[in-house]
């Protein structure tokens, strides 16, 4: 609605409110998902105190809703109107320090992403409020005026839902809140009728899984820190911490400090173990969506709440050697500002000064998630055995070769005639250098599969070492040399008590 307001000076100036129907419809497609928008609600309920958050949700003969409610502080009428405003609080105004508010625009940006029709009740001083946004209603009315539905005693009773949400939860509490989604369009849209059940229940797992890692740190806080109760239609979330704090093979790095505007940036990193350290359902449950190469790097709270997991930044490449790799960065709402927090909380881009930083702490840890690699490498390059195949650095590239000198091969090599040997050793090096490199490293970079190389059967293996005992002996020998030599050759499948035993066998009567 358009008015005129008071003259500065020579300029005229005019109200020029906006169209609320056509602006709610654009700020629908903000970029939240059903999982960040709820967890934005959440947020709102962890900043107003409460210890017991309650998602409740049903597909309901597809009338899906969605109820998040709580036991925090609650709000009077005047200050529920005021929270269903667009824009309660500028984010340029100083929050309380555990605050995970932003814009003042979550309950309502967050809510309109998924539903056309958001209703709020909030419990205070004994007395019960309810108001309502509902996006039909605003795109069939005729003004131009924000048109907030403020229900009374008898509508909230009217209401089945609502009045049965505040009985099962509310009423019993001295304080609290209910978030209600209805006529959840955007959630569902795209979707066959007959998936739209089955994508709404998947569509619910997902955000669990999200919830327990976005709020890990409240409902499993550190000692001195209250805990959060948050739970899916009465099944309580468990906190899912990605750096792994309970496998006794994690690295723990030292604690860096970085200092922004006079503002503690704490910065901690984490070398997860390789994945012959744990079980492999630890190292599966810890790898997460996309495996350990996309979920390495860092993980950026606010106020110990995850806002944007696994990323570099651009300063550093996701590389198989790092993917070990997690790094925590705490940093207080004191400086949104300076790290440009998006609207849902799921993108933050760090300040220059930070950015310098935090590369330099990454050039000195990078280091140590390599580590685990080059010492498992180290084990197997420095063994005192003869290899099947060589490892060659020239020139700065890796080569790998087929060991014709190995006794299994150098033997019956020997045997043949020199054209025929000659031949065979260019197969060889053909079967060397047709080595798959490319799909071995991405093989190697998926954290769902295992690589099996096969086993030799040991009756296979137990031949072989025959063979070897024979021809050596045919060499003149002695038998000591001869274990020797066995031992220090690598022969697949053929273990250490295998050889002593079949070098005794063949000895025993000397």
């Amino acid at each position: 609605m358009d008015s005129t307001a008071p003259s500065i000076g020579k300029t005229k100036v005019i109200s020029l409110s906006p169209s609320p129907a056509a602006l709610v419809e654009s700020l629908r497609s903000i970029g939240y998902t059903v999982e960040t928008a709820l967890a934005d609600i959440i947020d709102n309920s962890i900043s107003a105190g409460a210890s017991n958050v309650s998602v409740r949700f049903l597909w309901s003969d597809g009338k899906p809703w969605v109820a998040v409610m709580d036991n925090g502080c609650g709000m009077s009428e005047e200050r529920l109107r005021e929270a269903m405003r667009f824009g309660t609080q500028s984010p340029l105004l100083e929050r309380e320090k555990h605050d995970l508010g932003r814009f003042g625009l979550g309950l309502k940006t967050a809510s309109i992403s998924q539903c056309r029709r958001l209703t709020v009740c909030s419990k205070y001083d004994s007395s019960i409020s309810a108001c309502e946004w509902d996006l039909d209603y605003l795109a069939a009315a005729e003004s131009d005026d924000w048109m907030l539905k403020v229900l009374s005693a008898q509508e909230q009773r009217d209401d089945k839902l609502l009045s049965q949400l505040c009985a099962d939860f509310l009423e019993d509490l001295s304080s609290g809140t209910a978030v209600i989604w209805r006529s959840m369009d955007a959630m569902l849209a795209g979707t066959e009728r007959i998936d739209s059940e089955r994508k709404f229940s998947e569509m619910m797992n997902q955000t669990r899984e999200h919830l327990e890692t976005v709020f890990h740190r409240f409902i499993s806080p550190a000692p001195g820190q209250k805990p959060v109760r948050i739970d899916f239609n009465n099944s309580q979330l468990t906190a899912f911490n990605p750096f792994g704090p309970n496998i006794p093979a994690r690295q723990e790095l030292p604690v860096e400090k970085v200092t922004v505007n006079g503002q503690p940036i704490e910065v901690q990193p984490y070398v997860l173990p390789h994945q012959n350290k744990v079980s492999r359902a630890e190292y599966d449950r810890y790898a997460g969506e996309g495996g350990y190469l996309q979920n390495q790097g860092f993980y950026v709270y606010r106020n110990r709440r995850l806002i944007v997991k696994a990323t570099w930044f651009r300063l550093m490449k996701k590389e198989e050697l790092n993917k070990l790799i997690r790094v925590r960065i705490d940093i207080p709402n004191s400086l949104d500002h300076i790290w440009a927090i998006n609207v849902d909380k799921s993108q933050v881009t760090p300040p220059e000064i930070v950015r310098k930083q935090l590369k330099n702490i990454i050039q000195r840890i990078s280091g140590a998630g390599k580590q685990v690699y080059k010492r498992k490498a180290a084990k197997i390059i420095n063994r005192n055995v003869v290899p099947i195949w060589n490892r060659e650095i020239s020139e700065g590239k890796i080569s790998y070769s087929i060991n014709l000198n190995h006794p299994l091969l150098n033997d019956p090599l020997e045997a043949l005639p020199p054209n025929t040997r000659s031949r065979i050793e260019r197969v060889f090096n053909v079967i060397a250098q047709s080595f798959p490199t490319d799909v071995f490293y991405t093989d190697k970079a998926n954290d769902e599969l295992e690589i099996s190389l096969g086993e030799l059967e040991e009756s296979a293996a137990v031949e072989l070492c025959r063979e070897l005992i024979q021809a050596f002996r045919n060499c003149g020998l002695p038998v000591e040399e001869i274990r020797a030599k066995l031992l220090a050759t690598e022969i697949p499948g053929a273990s250490a008590s295998i050889i002593e035993g079949l070098v005794t066998e063949e000895f025993q009567d000397e």
